[in-house]
């Protein structure tokens, strides 16, 4: 009874976070290039909230999070500072709009979001470690599976709400988005201040770690364990790279004119497409784990995600696209829900706040990084100093994007699937 109502707690909280994810983060990229007008500035995005949140989780949250105990503290400090920073970082944004320094203004989301997500980070900290500490290795497929279709649904929603409230960027500039997703994060703040204090009278306490390790036997395992965990997070480093390396070229492939020239609303129906694969990858994923093992089903969506980029540039319209791009969306919900659920299989409890830290570092890679460091590059060379039409120039970064993740699973293949392992609680 405690845990449902704990997890029910926990569901609102998803839901909301990701409705606010996909009522500010649709039409971001589109806005930044209004902005600045570069594919790689625009990438520059994620990738400092990616290299903030990577040092914030792994030089201390990570640490703090294992030495003190603390889950849900780590989550309701994180909203509220980010419910702060947003605020000011409108008001920043648009004094330099009004001043005609637009490029400015575009700097000033990039890095304020970074300083944001450095103190943000510690609550994906807290999540990921009280999501693993709450389940046992027969459940948490199931269990995350379900919290990341709430995602889902969340986001499917945050992204039709976008497409009416983005209004060719008034939405950015006016600050209607920047209020609505602070009201979210002070809610979800909230929500987990009811959580701790259900935890507390509950009696429901997270595990207190003994020495895990008490003989030759426990210490390889551990070993081998370690060793597996290093090669997982080395393959999905090269997937994430490749699989994000066009996230931000994708959103303005559709629009273009010589393509499928989609309106703001179509734009959301796509995107909303790839959520709804998302959802039906959640649901289903996160169980299919638990019953036939965690590496068929991680396999399945690589598969996918090989070969649904290779598509895009066939989509002749929008209901086309939008099917493509909701298979990629089942390849993407796959990947994380049972990459989130092997992580936590093999990290022991002592060192999870550590070692999921590790987990999130790479994830965040599809923020940003791989856009700048690849898809953003390849892009604009083409573009810029080699004349080929934007069209052209996006579905051969959609091809490289391809053989980068193909890549990717070959490590995954090879040197995660042969080890055995064993599962920790």
């Amino acid at each position: 009874m405690l845990f449902t109502k704990i997890f029910v707690n926990l569901g609102i909280f998803q839901f909301l976070t990701f409705l606010r994810r996909g009522i500010f983060y649709t039409f971001m990229v589109n806005y930044l290039y209004m902005l600045m007008h570069t594919v790689t500035s625009t990438a520059a995005l994620g990738t400092f909230d990616m290299i903030a949140s990577a040092l914030g989780q792994n030089l201390l949250w990570g640490r703090i999070c294992d030495r003190f105990k603390v889950r849900t503290k780590l989550i309701i400090i994180g909203e509220s500072i980010a419910g702060f920073t947003y605020i000011i970082v409108f008001f920043t944004h648009r004094f330099l709009i009004d001043a005609g320094r637009s490029f400015d203004a575009g700097l000033t989301i990039i890095f304020g979001l970074a300083v944001l997500e450095f103190f943000w980070s510690m609550s994906d900290v807290g999540w990921a470690v009280l999501l693993t500490d709450i389940t046992t290795p027969s459940s948490r497929g199931k269990v995350v599976g379900s919290l990341n279709f709430i995602a889902s649904l969340g986001r499917l929603v945050g992204i039709i709400m976008a497409g009416f409230l983005y209004a060719g960027g008034e939405g950015f500039r006016n600050g209607t988005i920047f209020w609505t997703v602070t009201a979210l994060l002070f809610i979800g703040a909230a929500i987990m201040a009811f959580v701790s204090k259900s935890i507390g009278r509950g009696g429901l306490k997270l595990i207190e770690e003994q020495p895990t390790v008490k003989g030759r036997v426990e210490e390889k395992i551990l070993g081998e364990n370690e060793k597996a965990y290093k090669w997982f997070l080395a393959s999905l480093i090269v997937i994430i790279l490749g699989a994000a390396s066009i996230n931000q070229i994708f959103f303005l492939f559709i629009k273009l004119q010589d393509g499928l020239n989609a309106s703001d609303q179509e734009m959301s129906l796509i995107i909303g497409a790839w959520t709804v694969g998302g959802m039906i990858a959640s649901a289903i994923s996160g169980r299919l784990a638990d019953k036939i093992g965690r590496e068929k089903v991680m396999l399945f969506g690589l598969i996918l995600a090989v070969v649904t980029p290779t598509l895009y540039g066939l989509a002749v319209n929008v209901p086309l696209m939008a099917f493509i791009y909701g298979l990629n969306g089942v390849a993407f919900w796959s990947i994380q829900t049972v990459g989130f659920a092997l992580a936590g299989d093999l990290t022991p409890e002592h060192r999870r706040g550590r070692l999921l830290s590790r987990y999130n570092a790479v994830i965040a890679l599809s923020w940003g990084p791989a856009g700048i460091l690849l898809g953003g590059p390849f892009a604009d060379v083409q573009t810029k100093i080699l004349g080929i039409r934007e069209h052209a120039a996006f579905i051969n970064a959609f091809y490289l994007s391809s053989a980068i993740v193909s890549a990717g699973t070959i490590i995954f293949a090879i040197k995660f699937l042969k080890p055995k392992r064993v599962n920790l609680k």
